[in-house]
């Protein structure tokens, strides 16, 4: 708390300001969508309640910046729901893997082994529980929701990672892989195969994806602590999450 105080440590918002402009994940038919979100006015200090303002909340659990439990796919379906996932594996070290000048020139850039292998050599092993965060620079675009899903005739494209790259991850020591896009596997992760690899082999391997952040650039590469705040949904696939990031700049 002195820390705090004093400016040492500095709290981080990662998360994507949500409302009905934020992106959402859309599905070719004949797939079903999820909503966007959108508020209903229960009162605002008028006769429904003279001394009160609230609204219901319309939107799916994969909204914005969230996060995906284990039993949103079919290979973790007998894993956790969100309500279920251990509150301390919520928290943990932030490591930072940035490639941004790499889908630079590339949107559909796909994160390897040997990019995560020559990252590990250089930054050091991942530390037990981490969160990986893939920067790649595209929160940047967040407030434009056409240059957000950069798609054309065949799709959206945007970065993520290989099906190589997935396995890794899944047997690496992380809790979770956090990207700036509108989901955890590239946009063209469809013709992968399997298909969307990160989704089958993180969420597999009871890990944990988080999407939608913002302010990666903030971080430094080791050294933050990152905190994950969904809500417990009972039998949830996942939830819109705040996401800090604590950092010591003492």
């Amino acid at each position: 708390m002195a820390a705090l105080a004093d400016g040492r440590l500095e709290v981080l918002d990662l998360t994507a300001p949500l409302s009905p402009e934020t992106p959402v994940l859309q599905l070719p038919e004949p797939f079903a969508n999820t909503i966007p979100l959108s508020l209903e006015k229960v009162s605002d200090f008028d006769a429904a309640g003279p001394f009160w303002s609230w609204n219901n909340i319309h939107t799916g659990e994969h909204t914005g910046t969230h996060l995906d439990a284990p039993v949103h796919w079919s290979s973790g379906r007998e894993g956790a729901s969100v309500d279920r996932i251990p509150p301390a594996r919520l928290l943990g070290p932030a490591v930072v893997a940035d490639f941004t000048a790499e889908v630079d020139a590339d949107p559909d850039f796909l994160l390897e082994p040997e990019h995560l292998d020559k990252w590990v050599v250089e930054h050091g092993p991942l530390p037990e529980g981490a969160w990986l965060l893939f920067r790649t620079g595209w929160g940047s675009r967040a407030a434009d929701a056409i240059a957000f899903a950069n798609a054309d005739a065949d799709g959206p494209h945007t970065p993520g990672v290989s099906a190589a790259g997935a396995e890794w991850l899944a047997a690496s020591p992380i809790t979770g892989f956090g990207v700036e896009t509108v989901g955890i596997d590239a946009g063209q992760a469809g013709g992968l195969e399997p298909p969307f690899p990160v989704h089958y082999h993180l969420l597999g391997a009871d890990k944990y994806g988080l999407t939608q952040l913002q302010g990666i650039d903030r971080l430094p590469v080791t050294g933050a602590m990152l905190v994950v705040a969904p809500l417990p949904i009972v039998g949830g696939t996942g939830s819109p999450a705040r996401v800090f990031a604590l950092v010591d700049r003492s």
